[in-house]
């Protein structure tokens, strides 16, 4: 039995009696998607593909598509994120995405690999980014702090829209499973159905919040990497 509404994000928290239960099971949806779906066309593939294209297409209108290779790991960030946002809905699977820990190791070395390429890349373009153009002199020492600080803010906007946005999520979700519980038992049934009929719509609510995180992630960083230089 869970103690509050926050113990459903605890890892350590099971009903099963092994605590690496939630830990493993966590990683069973991107099994699911490896191995013969990616050989055989299948359905399964179809529907994986759909992702890769709009992420391809959005990298496509971004600097992204001028840096090797970030066009694939935005893709496979993509899909990674949706598998576990999605997974992490299911009962009694521990949602990873919903701790900020595992959101910052997203965010942080991404966000970093997209700093330190314009620094060696082309430092002087990167500094000169810091000064927005046209602004008188007076204001140009604060200008560039502003702009130093929304850069290194950055990551950490990244990983707490994305924990946010899902632990509220669960929280509501977890309330309304335990007023719908207490209805089934202690009350009528006009009661009960409400708040299942209720349960249902919030849950396929949270199933597009869950995509739509996704791709709001992805999105900021494929935006993010328009401030690399290119020369």
């Amino acid at each position: 039995m869970l103690l509050d509404i926050f113990s459903s994000f605890d890892p350590a928290t099971n009903i099963m009696g092994n605590k690496i239960y939630f830990w493993v099971i966590s990683i069973i949806p991107l099994l699911m998607f490896t191995s013969n779906y990616w050989i055989y066309s299948s359905r399964h593939l179809s529907l994986i593909l759909l992702p890769m294209l709009l992420m391809k297409d959005q990298a496509s209108r971004t600097s992204a598509t001028h840096l090797p290779g970030f066009h694939a790991i935005l893709i496979s960030l993509f899909l990674t994120l949706i598998f576990l946002n999605l997974a992490g809905l299911i009962p009694y699977i521990f949602s990873v995405t919903s701790h900020l820990v595992f959101t910052v190791l997203f965010a942080l070395p991404l966000w970093l690999s997209l700093i330190f390429s314009s620094i060696t890349h082309a430092p002087t373009s990167f500094a000169a980014g810091l000064l927005p153009g046209g602004a008188p002199g007076w204001l140009n020492p604060f200008l560039v702090l502003v702009e130093t600080v929304s850069t290194l803010v950055r990551p950490m906007t990244l990983s707490f829209r994305l924990t946010a946005n899902m632990s509220a999520g669960h929280i509501v979700l977890t309330l309304l499973g335990v007023y719908m519980s207490m209805t089934y038992w202690s009350s009528t049934f006009t009661g009960f159905f409400i708040l299942l009929i209720t349960q249902v719509g919030y849950f396929l609510f949270e199933m597009g919040i869950a995509l739509i995180q996704a791709y709001i992630f992805c999105l900021l960083l494929s935006l993010y990497s328009d401030d690399h230089p290119l020369s």
